[in-house]
């Protein structure tokens, strides 16, 4: 049986809403397993939702850029060891330097992209800051012929590009900000992955109020609760941030546009960092001598 930690207790709490004592107990029986909790709690208890997991591990900066015509955007991640780096000036002068870059090559490469002059200056970057510093991940974006981009980055964490059949720059960039805020799974329901739509229907069908309901009434229940479910996580759909008393797709027509898709980057999404506990590791340091 794994030990269950407070800050695994605190991330569940977090993305559940429940108390304290209910979360452990939920752990203890998921041996550890956050996610594995999540599922059980909704398949027992009916719990609606549960906030997504922000494993951000690494530290760095999201940056964009949007050409003046609206018909291309460039999203890059550069990440750093700590936070102070990331809001150092030499830090901030080479990543600019990188974006630049991505969006005079129009190039998703990161090897090209760091091939050459790039790739030294990051190594004396490297030098001089005393981290390790790394171009993560780049993207280009087009508009549709007649369409927009605009982009959003929040807290230079939360980059977010948005396409538009339509509309202007304004617009986009008024929606990437819904993006960067609410983090929906896709931009249309029929997009969602099949294998997060059967992961979804087992946990419906595992709540208790589905037990013993007759089969058809049973399909009923489930494909009413996925139709809310894709609403819920599908941009399209989703109140605007904005303006609740609208969706976003109500806002993106009123301003005689429509929304294709969307690119969300977040500073260290995906990488796992191990967690320090500095008053121990000062304990062992001052024990060896």
């Amino acid at each position: 049986m794994a030990a269950i930690s407070a800050s695994q207790v605190k991330e569940l709490r977090e993305r559940t809403g429940l108390g304290m004592m209910e979360c452990k107990k939920a752990l203890t029986e998921a041996d550890g397993n956050i996610d594995t909790a999540i599922d059980n709690l909704r398949k027992n208890a009916g719990l609606k939702s549960a906030k997504k997991a922000g494993r951000v591990a690494a530290e760095g900066a999201v940056l964009t850029r949007v050409s003046d015509d609206a018909s291309t955007a460039v999203m890059l991640e550069v990440n750093s060891e700590t936070d102070f780096v990331s809001r150092d000036d030499n830090f901030r002068d080479f990543a600019n330097e990188v974006l630049n870059k991505v969006f005079d090559t129009r190039s998703e490469d990161v090897a090209i992209i760091m091939d050459g002059e790039l790739e030294e200056a990051r190594a004396q970057l490297v030098q001089k800051i005393g981290e390790n510093i790394t171009v993560r991940r780049a993207a280009v974006i087009e508009a549709p012929e007649g369409g927009s981009v605009g982009a959003y980055v929040h807290g230079d964490r939360i980059g977010a590009v948005v396409v538009l059949k339509g509309g202007n720059q304004e617009v986009a960039r008024d929606i990437a900000m819904h993006v960067a805020a609410i983090n929906p799974s896709v931009s249309h329901p029929e997009k969602m992955p099949q294998a997060e739509l059967d992961g979804e229907k087992a946990i419906i069908m595992a709540q208790p109020d589905m037990a013993g309901k007759p089969a058809e009434i049973a399909e009923k229940m489930v494909q009413g609760r996925l139709k809310k479910y894709l609403a819920e996580n599908s941009l399209v759909n989703q109140p605007f941030v904005k303006d609740q008393n609208q969706t976003v797709a109500e806002y993106a027509k009123e301003a005689g546009a429509e929304v294709e898709s969307f690119l969300r980057f977040e500073v260290g999404e995906g990488i796992e960092k191990e967690e320090v506990d500095f008053a121990k590791e000062v304990m062992e340091q001052a024990r060896r001598g």
